[in-house]
């Protein structure tokens, strides 16, 4: 570890060590909070933070960043609490806009902070199928479940992605990827939607995916 370190810059390490310090306080400030997380026990979550509904847009949205960061908390539990706490659209679209902003934040520290520690961690090929598909390769990546959104995030940050289509892959794909997620908490699935409503939005957004790489073909052609 710390030859890694002596290889950053002191700014980089300055950034690192502030964010390994900001992540250790958050967990010892909220370990019952965090004890719940682990259990997956939405209920007892709900009643504790339902008494600080300011406090828990802002521990939710941490909640997400740990998520996109190191996949510690279950997708589907982060957008379950969510909806339980602030209703069905308000709870997606939270879940919805934090995701893209941590991704973001990912990205960014992943390219001008961790990228010198650990590219030489990650598949040369893996990288490479990133930088020549770009938006295309985020946006698939973002849809299909079984895809973990930290690893996406990081690939983005060691790739030549730019920023923009990699944000945009990110805001379309998780768009349609949380909200069929987030019917299963909300109830919506059995009280007005059936199961092919949730097979037309998947289809629907694998049809955007080859539209959006069938333009990509025609520009480079």
């Amino acid at each position: 570890m710390k030859k890694i370190i002596i290889k950053l810059s002191r700014k980089k390490q300055w950034l690192l060590w502030g964010s390994v310090l900001l992540l250790l306080l958050f967990f010892v400030l909220n370990q019952d909070l965090i004890s719940l997380l682990l259990d997956g026990d939405v209920e007892k979550i709900r009643n504790f933070l339902h008494k600080n509904m300011s406090y828990a847009f802002i521990f939710m949205a941490l909640v997400m960043l740990i998520q996109n960061s190191f996949t510690v908390f279950p997708l589907i539990l982060v957008i379950t609490i969510n909806i339980t706490l602030f209703g069905f659209w308000n709870g997606f679209l939270w879940s919805w806009f934090t995701s893209i902003l941590s991704a973001i934040i990912v990205f960014y520290g992943t390219r001008y902070i961790l990228q010198d520690m650990i590219i030489e961690k990650f598949n040369a090929r893996l990288i490479e199928k990133v930088d020549s598909s770009g938006l295309a390769y985020v946006f698939q990546a973002r849809i299909f479940p079984f895809v973990p959104t930290s690893l996406v995030n990081i690939l983005g940050g060691l790739s030549t992605i730019r920023i923009l289509p990699f944000s945009v892959a990110t805001a379309i794909g998780n768009f349609f990827y949380f909200f069929v997620l987030a019917l299963i908490p909300a109830g919506i699935l059995k009280a007005n939607f059936n199961e092919y409503v949730i097979w037309i939005i998947v289809l629907a957004a694998v049809l955007l995916y080859y539209f959006i790489k069938m333009i990509r073909k025609k520009r480079k052609a």
